[in-house]
């Protein structure tokens, strides 16, 4: 991953192995994972574009260079301590070429998979956005699947259709979805810092 450079990527210095395991020296973000947050509060709209518009410029990035991330969650979501949101956790990620252009492990974690990955039909980068559409419902109501209770404007609601369409040939790119209305309430990295200040006063008094 490091030759994969991008403001919406973690920075990863070093990897090591050390006796059996594998060590991989990387960036720092003081926030915490997004998990953190969304298990304790719940986003509003601005917040969610905010949170999707660096996320889907690192995915169109790293699909632009043939990498599949095939681990999108709040968990692979870091913040720094003014807002700014990274990509982490490249554990499960796959190269994909001319060559190479499909893939079909079963790899992911349940909750966040596209239906193709679960049915172990050929994928490609189609699955990371099917995750991320997954990881708004987080967003929106704290925990996947469940959002049948939790209000969305109508613009919202057309973006979480685009992202979770099961045939993945119809289902919307990571570019495609930079140029969906929704992401015009994208606000700056600082409506994101009250967020990252709750749940760092809540570890405070752990």
């Amino acid at each position: 991953m490091r030759d994969y450079q991008h403001r919406n990527v973690v920075e990863m210095f070093k990897s090591a192995l050390v006796e059996e395991e594998l060590w991989v020296i990387m960036e720092y973000l003081q926030g915490g994972a997004l998990t953190n947050i969304v298990s304790e509060t719940r986003l509003n709209e601005e917040q969610i574009a905010t949170v999707c518009e660096a996320v889907l410029q690192a995915l169109a990035y790293l699909h632009s260079q043939g990498v599949i991330h095939r681990d999108i969650k709040s968990d692979s979501i870091l913040l720094t301590l003014d807002g700014r949101i990274k990509l982490s956790d490249f554990g499960f990620c796959a190269q994909i070429s001319k060559d190479i252009p499909k893939r079909k492990s079963l790899v992911g974690t349940p909750y966040w998979m596209a239906p193709e990955v679960i049915s172990k039909t050929p994928y490609s980068t189609e699955v990371d956005v099917w995750s991320l559409g997954i990881m708004v419902v987080e967003m929106v109501d704290g925990e996947p699947p469940y959002f049948s209770e939790a209000p969305i404007s109508p613009m919202l609601k057309d973006f979480l259709d685009r992202m979770l369409t099961r045939d993945p040939v119809e289902r919307a790119s990571a570019t495609d979805l930079l140029e969906h209305p929704f992401l015009l309430q994208t606000g700056s990295p600082q409506c994101l810092v009250p967020l990252v200040e709750q749940y760092r006063k809540r570890m405070s008094r752990c």
